[in-house]
């Protein structure tokens, strides 16, 4: 019962931090991306890469950008780790050519998974300018191409969308810097280690000697987990004592994964001139990540078994420190944005709570999803709600004021339709290969969960990864990589095209026919399609993975 009391005040903690912020930092964020003054560090970025602020673009050049800067991004840290051995703080590893391109796709789609070791594989160097960096950047982007939609339901009769080189400075620069700067901070001063040494020499009770990684790892876990990423300086993640030494880090860990898609809900409705909007998308996010939390914790903590049932639940790949309620909680808000932190292995969740964590993702990571892609994708799913909605009156469906027609709806479906389609068809193809066996720790039910969670956690851009498959291989590498780009910009094209076609629409006044999206009818309707959307596409899938382990 103290464990429960435990757990249920620090979601209550959460939930208050979130509650109080929730109204500052989303009109901040509102006031940042509609402001007309530049700050003068950023004026002078926009000298060096001669981009003129005031300029707007059409949706393709906008797209152009996102495009062109995530390839240069993907060349350059793909570069870095190749030379690696170049570099300062080396320490004298290197990363091979197929971990090295699956690294640099992985990072800049804001997936970070990790084929590697990071301590062992990593330089200081390499992790602080080309992985943190990214991190900073690949949420940037996220949360300009938000924006840009936003846009298409403000503007009306035009064909821009603003400039995504500013959107994304003003996102790097006004946002994501001085909130980590802030709790990088806090982290050191709660135990989080910074360091620039590869190691401590330490002598072990048996009288052996043993090196202790460090790493600057403060900096790194602030970034990793407010812009969604998730990919940790140590091997563990946020399991790993120097990164998330105690239950205070672990809740402001949790903290910082949540805060900017949750707010982004209210710059939203700030930006569309009513604020219910955004209040409707909170909700219903709301409601998931509730649903999902109740259904994971209570399967941890009801495991069967005589050995969990001693241990009070499945304590089996949790830290002691934290407890399954505290595991629980962070698996549940790691898979329901795009973050891919772990503070516990997934792998040895039981049937029911590691289907939990992998139907966070199939969702969308929506409730409240990624820095930008969870407000964006919510979004899609709206539009979806209400074609649908038009279907059962037999009338041309609105939302914000401007009408869903043909172009609109094909460019929500490919946006909602292209993370499934990667997925399944990844895992099917992952099954038939001869090696796919060996890179498993696990048979039957489980294995095949190891083998969907991984094409699921890189077709969202989650990163988190059930342990016990191991992706070192060529073709892990390489259909990974394909399925995290695939996940990331076709979603990304598609929604810029939306916006783009609902920019250059005039605004639709409201009729006694139109039905209100500020209702508990329509939050319904918008919850109701996220389910049933994943639902029939996901459910044959999760009955032979983690249904089956759960009925076993």
């Amino acid at each position: 019962m103290s464990s429960l009391w435990a757990g249920m005040s620090q979601v209550g903690l959460l939930i208050i931090a979130l509650a109080l912020v929730y109204k500052p930092l989303g009109d901040y964020m509102a006031r940042v991306f509609t402001s007309e003054k530049d700050l003068r560090v950023e004026r002078a970025i926009y000298r060096i890469v001669r981009v003129e602020p005031r300029s707007e673009q059409h949706w393709k050049t906008y797209a152009s950008g996102v495009l062109a800067f995530s390839f240069v991004s993907i060349v350059l840290l793909f570069l870095l780790q190749r030379l690696q051995h170049l570099l300062p703080l080396n320490f004298g590893r290197t990363i091979e050519a197929g971990m090295a391109f699956n690294t640099a796709v992985s990072f800049v789609t804001n997936t970070n998974w990790q084929s590697y070791i990071p301590e062992s594989v990593m330089g200081h160097t390499v992790q602080m300018v080309g992985l943190t960096v990214q991190n900073f950047l690949s949420a940037a982007v996220g949360l300009a191409v938000a924006i840009a939609l936003i846009r298409g339901f403000v503007r009306a009769k035009t064909d821009r969308l603003g400039n995504f080189w500013v959107d994304m400075t003003r996102g790097t620069i006004r946002i994501l810097l001085p909130i980590s700067f802030v709790f990088a901070i806090v982290l050191i001063a709660l135990g989080v280690v910074q360091s620039l040494k590869s190691g401590v020499a330490v002598t072990n009770l048996d009288g052996s000697s043993s090196t202790i990684a460090l790493a600057p790892a403060a900096s790194q876990e602030v970034i990793k987990e407010l812009g969604t990423n998730g990919g940790g300086i140590f091997n563990t993640n946020s399991a790993h004592p120097f990164e998330n030494p105690n239950s205070w880090t672990n809740l402001i860990e949790i903290f910082l994964l949540l805060v900017i898609p949750v707010c982004l809900t209210r710059t939203f409705g700030v930006l569309v001139g009513n604020k219910k909007q955004g209040t409707v998308l909170l909700s219903v996010m709301g409601v998931i990540w509730a649903g999902m939390l109740a259904v994971i914790w209570a399967a941890e903590a009801n495991a069967g078994g005589p050995l969990a049932l001693l241990a009070g639940g499945a304590m089996e790949g949790k830290e002691t420190r934290f407890g399954i309620a505290a595991s629980a909680l962070f698996a549940n808000a790691t898979t329901s944005t795009s973050t891919g932190a772990v503070n516990a292995m997934h792998d040895s969740f039981s049937g029911l709570g590691g289907g939990g964590t992998l139907l966070n993702m199939m969702f969308g990571e929506l409730s409240p999803g990624g820095v930008g892609t969870g407000l964006y994708s919510i979004l899609v799913l709206a539009i979806i709600a209400m074609f649908l909605a038009g279907l059962m009156v037999g009338r041309t469906p609105e939302y914000l004021g401007k009408k869903l027609g043909k172009r609109e709806v094909t460019c929500a479906a490919v946006a909602m339709l292209a993370m499934p389609t990667v997925l399944l068809l990844g895992t099917g193809a992952a099954l038939l290969m001869p090696s796919t066996p060996g890179a498993l720790n696990n048979s039957g039910a489980h294995g095949f969960s190891e083998v969907l969670y991984a094409y699921t956690s890189a077709s969202n851009n989650n990163g988190s990864a059930f342990a016990g498959i191991t992706v070192t291989n060529d073709w892990f590498q390489s259909t990974l990589g394909v399925c995290m780009l695939i996940g990331r910009f076709v979603p990304i094209i598609a929604v810029l095209c939306l916006a783009g076609s609902l920019a250059a629409q005039r605004k639709v006044p409201e009729t006694a026919g139109t039905l209100p999206t500020t209702s508990p009818l329509f939050a319904t309707m918008l919850g109701g399609t996220v389910i049933l959307v994943a639902a029939l596409t996901f459910i044959p899938a999760l009955a032979l993975g983690p249904i089956a382990e759960a009925l076993i």
